[in-house]
């Protein structure tokens, strides 16, 4: 692989930093996939970041459902994919009209209005009106958007998710699938936008050695990771992840 398709050493060091925090996650490691653009879009735009890890998310989806098929709760599933797929096609649609920044901006601020939440304290209510349906639309929904504009689906579907308290392993293999679906249905719209051009297409694929390791990485360490430590650890992921997308989000506004 020449790795002079990449236009400098820095774009190199940073995609490839990318690609670890987003393989670790998707393998099942806290919420740390949110950087992975806001992190590239330090040295290219963040259109073609997205572009790039597109095509490295799926292949990480490819390992990660390997590993956790065994572990996906299909009901949760049934509730959630028909709000996913809506918000989808509604980024589609909206490709040209919503910048990144904006979007950054409200993930950023739902992901620490969840977090502020969990430290007040949530009981068995909060876990019962998460699974009603209509909050499965909803955050399905908004988990859907987010993903196709910025690869950010990840907050919406844990607001979802985590009050519901599942076993580590189950919460990790649903959420998995979720976004193996999700990252393969936004292939064709991206494609359609020409988004996937040469130069972008290189670029992903002298990412995906790095990708497979750093996902098979962060599965691993789930799976010896007791809940105590997983919840109060992806708590604390979303938490950075917030400020860190606020953060980009008021910048580029």
């Amino acid at each position: 692989m020449h790795w002079t398709i990449f236009a400098s050493p820095t774009e190199l060091a940073v995609t490839a930093l990318a690609v670890v925090l987003v393989g670790l996650s998707k393998g099942g490691l806290g919420g740390m996939s949110l950087l992975g653009v806001p992190l590239m879009a330090l040295v290219m735009p963040p259109v073609t970041a997205a572009a790039i890890l597109l095509p490295v998310l799926v292949v990480m989806d490819v390992v990660s459902v390997a590993s956790w098929r065994a572990w996906v709760d299909w009901q949760i599933m049934r509730r959630i994919m028909p709000g996913a797929i809506a918000g989808i096609g509604i980024g589609w649609a909206s490709a040209e009209l919503v910048s990144d920044s904006a979007v950054r901006l409200v993930v950023g601020l739902v992901s620490l209005a969840f977090v502020a939440r969990a430290l007040v304290g949530t009981g068995q209510g909060t876990a019962l009106a998460g699974a009603r349906p209509a909050a499965a639309r909803f955050w399905g929904g908004l988990a859907g958007y987010t993903s196709f504009v910025a690869h950010a689906g990840a907050p919406p579907l844990q607001i979802y998710m985590m009050p519901l308290r599942l076993d580590p392993k189950l919460f990790t293999g649903t959420t998995v699938m979720c976004f193996a679906v999700t990252n393969a249905l936004k292939l064709i719209p991206y494609a359609a936008l020409g988004e996937f051009g040469a130069d972008n297409l290189a670029r992903a694929a002298a990412m995906l050695p790095l990708a497979v390791g750093a996902t098979w990485l962060g599965g691993w360490v789930v799976r010896h990771m007791r809940a105590s430590i997983f919840y109060p650890f992806t708590y604390a992921s979303v938490a950075l992840v917030g400020v860190k997308l606020v953060w980009d989000g008021l910048a580029g506004l």
